[in-house]
């Protein structure tokens, strides 16, 4: 009788891969936890194996092939998948092809290689990409200015930036927390970091590091940056060969005329902004939509992703892929962007028309893509310096933390040939 069950339960195993062939990923209310999600299909990638992202379908779903291991990671990571056959594969693609229909299908075929700029020291305050990185259980690689200088940038894919301030002025934070150890200290390795590259002040260094970083784009490269990130990398673009910096940041005072030395044809995003040159004020321009003029509450705060068409802007569809449209906001050094000093080919991916305010951004840059998020923390509405990182256990569903998640497949993607 156990032989006969053996033997019975064998015939069922080796037959089930047959009815049903592929696992779908659904990335609608369905799924018990989004951001795991991506990195079982990244998981995926690795063992050298194609996923499809099904843009529109279901809250933008993944689906792949059939294999006892990849059903064993889902079910230990957590994630929803349902198990369905050959046809209802093609039916689901079917329906995608459609004309009428805006949904498109995606070939995720590479693994992309990750590095997330970060200092070595440990610094005060989380960053949102590695928590969630670490959550999805994605690898990635932590490299700084060493690396940056040394042109190791073209060994990667996808860099990210996040609470860094490439204009040299330590954070703007002097004022607040200029005696405070953890400030003296980056500040005095910064100091010997840029002597070691040749150069008499962080700021020069920093904007090398800009410069290096737009050549990766330039070649090919993904960039994504969050919060101060992004408006100090477009400052430190435009005020190349301008002292900004005030004594107290670099040992001298800010150069005359600045704002009629600012190059703006070499920013990515923003353009005819005014840099704030008071060495005490926690803000570095007028590109950031401060609260004052938010006037918005957590209660109120939310932005707005836009929908494109998936089968003629498959770039932004990517990027814009969630459950929810309608996104709550979150502050950081850089909140927002004013929709009035952007420039005019850059595609805006979420606002908060109230406020005529972008929060999310994209654009190219030669052969390669930036994408630009506002705010530091999509579940800690006003992170605090020294607080404790948000555990993403509690929000496994975040639609601030996908979108993020979203950049990281993004260079994975090869768009699938046109019918001609």
């Amino acid at each position: 009788m156990k032989t006969i069950i053996s033997i019975y339960f064998l015939l069922i195993t080796s037959i089930a891969p047959c009815l049903g062939s592929h696992l779908l990923v659904p990335m609608d209310e369905q799924q018990t936890n989004h951001l795991k999600a991506y990195g079982v299909t990244f998981w995926v990638l690795g063992q050298e194996v194609e996923a499809e992202w099904l843009l529109n379908y279901r809250g933008g779903s993944f689906m792949f092939k059939n294999q006892p291991s990849f059903e064993q990671e889902l079910v230990i990571r957590g994630v929803s998948y349902e198990v369905i056959s050959d046809a209802q594969a093609i039916q689901i693609k079917e329906e995608i092809a459609h004309p009428e229909s805006n949904m498109d299908l995606m070939r995720l075929d590479a693994v992309p290689k990750i590095a997330v700029y970060s200092p070595p020291s440990k610094q005060p305050w989380d960053d949102a990409v590695t928590l969630v990185l670490t959550y999805a259980e994605i690898p990635y690689d932590v490299i700084f200015d060493d690396e940056v200088m040394a042109d190791l940038l073209p060994k990667y894919d996808w860099l990210h930036l996040h609470h860094e301030d490439f204009t040299g002025q330590y954070g703007k934070f002097y004022a607040t927390y200029g005696r405070e150890a953890w400030y003296i200290e980056a500040q005095n390795q910064f100091e010997a970091s840029a002597k070691k590259h040749g150069f008499e002040k962080v700021s020069e260094l920093k904007g090398a590091v800009v410069r290096k970083i737009s050549d990766f784009c330039l070649g090919g490269g993904f960039l994504f940056a969050m919060c101060s990130a992004t408006d100090t990398y477009d400052i430190a673009l435009a005020a190349e060969d301008v002292d900004i910096c005030d004594y107290m940041y670099d040992g001298d005072g800010v150069d005359s005329n600045v704002h009629d030395r600012l190059n703006y044809d070499k920013t990515f995003a923003f353009k005819d902004f005014k840099i704030k040159l008071d060495p005490y004020q926690y803000e570095y321009s007028e590109i950031d939509n401060q609260a004052y003029e938010r006037g918005l509450r957590e209660e109120n705060d939310f932005f707005e992703l836009f929908t494109f068409s998936a089968k003629w802007d498959p770039v932004p569809t990517m990027l814009t892929q969630n459950h929810q449209k309608q996104v709550k906001g979150f502050m950081g050094q850089t909140t927002a962007f004013k929709k009035r000093l952007i420039k005019s080919d850059v595609i805006i991916l979420g606002e908060c028309e109230s406020v005529d305010e972008a929060r999310y951004i994209h654009g190219t840059f030669g052969k390669g893509t930036w994408t630009f998020f506002g705010g530091h923390d999509p579940e800690d509405y006003r992170h605090f310096v020294g607080e404790e990182p948000t555990d993403l256990n509690l929000h496994p569903n975040s639609p601030g933390y996908r979108l993020i998640l979203n950049n990281i497949l993004f260079p994975a993607a090869k768009k699938k040939k046109q019918k001609t």
